[in-house]
């Protein structure tokens, strides 16, 4: 058997891989694990539950909830709400732990188990780890008044993340509304952000214009959001807006649209916020964190501005942990994950799009001018699969074929081999200053990676 834990939770086909046996027996192990550090001494132990809109949420949620009191749990169940806000309430709200029920931007018969420790933060390794090992393990379960019980706090938890959220902005001109005078338009994604997110950005002051915010259960992320921008692209420009923000089923991630229908990623995205992070003083050590997989123009443009990048594996939890461990203020992902520290614990959609229009509103600039000074360099990725992953960093042909290949390129290109972590294929990446350049070197690569790392 596997491990349990991925990169991001628990996560697989609801029903099938996620059940609600699984979801009951993990939060029970998550209370006694998280017990036994010493996180509920003197105290009764409680806990918060959200979900995002899929129907299977309302079955495992339950479940989630019914093995928290189980094993002597208080519980809040705050009903749909996005990832970051759950996080953040498990903060604000001094509880000990919260749990999220979403496969994030995964289509609609996917759904995960995410659990947060006190203040608000994503479980390391070795709890997961715990968790695991616990869930084989007897205990003792409590009775009469030491059960968990069990209460629903709907609505009045939403409205007080986005009071959070609003209250990360600075102050509009004249101390007005700090988004007066924008046109926002919003793509929700059917998800869990699709009653909050154009909340905030109303309550910001913005003339908001919303699409997919009309979740059924079985429409979340389907061909819209953060993943399929094209509705969204189209809405900015029919509706004459300033921008546009798409957010994912959970809402953890955000990506833009400029007013001409262009769109902005998480590059992008990062890079005017450090700037502006960085004049304002606040961005530390003038260090932005990012992943392998950004673009190399972030990364170029970033030194233009006199910002330090440090990389990190692609994933949101090893931006986290090296922001944790520098203290950094800004990291994320090309996808729109990105993390704000000042604000939030994790990636958070609706407070990156806050904080993105806030910079247009400050500056007076549109967002394609200030989102061009984050050239973005053509970039191929070709997947190989049939082959040895395991040898992709030993192969001596293979890595001489990359020493060419970025002698080739020079400083304005790079090259990325990533093997696959679950399956035989490997990943080739190139960029270049020209996209046919790019082209060439990456399937130039493509071949010695077939030829070198056959079956």
């Amino acid at each position: 058997m596997g491990r349990l834990f991925g990169t991001d939770g628990v996560r697989g086909m609801a029903n099938r891989d996620v059940t609600a046996e699984l979801a009951l027996d993990v939060s029970v192990a998550a209370a006694h694990v998280l017990g036994s550090t010493g996180a509920f001494e003197g105290h009764r132990p409680r806990a918060v539950i959200g979900r995002d809109p899929r129907a299977s949420g309302e079955f495992l949620s339950a479940a989630v909830a019914a093995g928290l009191a189980s094993a002597g749990v208080d519980v809040v169940d705050l009903g749909v709400l996005p990832t970051p806000g759950v996080a953040h309430l498990t903060g604000v709200l001094d509880v000990d732990l919260g749990v999220m029920l979403s496969a994030s931007h995964n289509p609609m018969p996917d759904n995960g188990i995410k659990f947060f420790t006190r203040g608000g933060h994503k479980l390391p390794d070795d709890v997961e780890d715990a968790i695991e090992q616990r869930m084989r393990e007897p205990w003792d379960r409590p009775t009469g008044v030491d059960v968990g019980r069990i209460r629903l706090d709907i609505g009045s938890s939403g409205a007080r993340y986005v009071d959070h959220l609003v209250s990360t902005l600075p102050a509009g001109a004249d101390g007005g509304s700090p988004l007066a005078g924008l046109r926002i338009a919003v793509d929700c994604a059917n998800g869990a952000a699709s009653e909050v997110g154009p909340a905030a950005l109303r309550a910001a002051g913005a003339d908001v214009v919303v699409i997919n915010a009309s979740p059924d259960g079985r429409n979340i992320n389907e061909k819209c959001g953060s993943t399929h921008p094209e509705q969204l692209q189209a809405a900015v420009v029919a509706a004459g807006a300033d921008l546009g923000v798409a957010f994912d089923g959970d809402a953890d991630r955000c990506l833009a649209v400029d007013h001409t229908g262009a769109l902005v990623d998480g590059d992008q995205i990062m890079g005017i916020l450090a700037v502006a992070l960085k004049e304002r003083g606040e961005l530390v050590e003038d260090t932005l964190v990012i992943t392998v997989m950004s673009n190399l123009g972030l990364q170029l443009a970033m030194t233009e501005a006199g910002i330090r990048t440090v990389q990190t594996g692609v994933g949101d939890r090893y931006v986290l942990e090296e922001m944790r461990a520098g203290g950094f203020s800004l990291g994320g992902e090309q996808s729109g994950h990105l993390i704000l520290a000042r604000h939030a614990t994790t990636g958070d959609g609706t407070l990156t799009a806050l904080q993105l229009a806030a910079r247009v509103a400050t500056t007076g600039r549109p967002l394609a001018e200030l989102a061009a000074s984050v050239a973005r360099l053509p970039q191929v990725l070709v997947n190989v699969s049939g082959v040895d992953r395991t040898r992709a960093g030993t192969d001596d042909g293979l890595l001489e074929a990359v020493s060419a290949a970025e002698a080739e390129l020079g400083r304005s290109g790079r090259v990325l081999l990533r093997p696959s972590g679950t399956e035989p294929v490997v990943r080739v990446m190139v960029e270049a200053g020209h996209q046919d350049l790019a082209d060439q070197v990456a399937h130039r690569l493509a071949d010695v990676v077939r030829e070198r790392l056959a079956l």
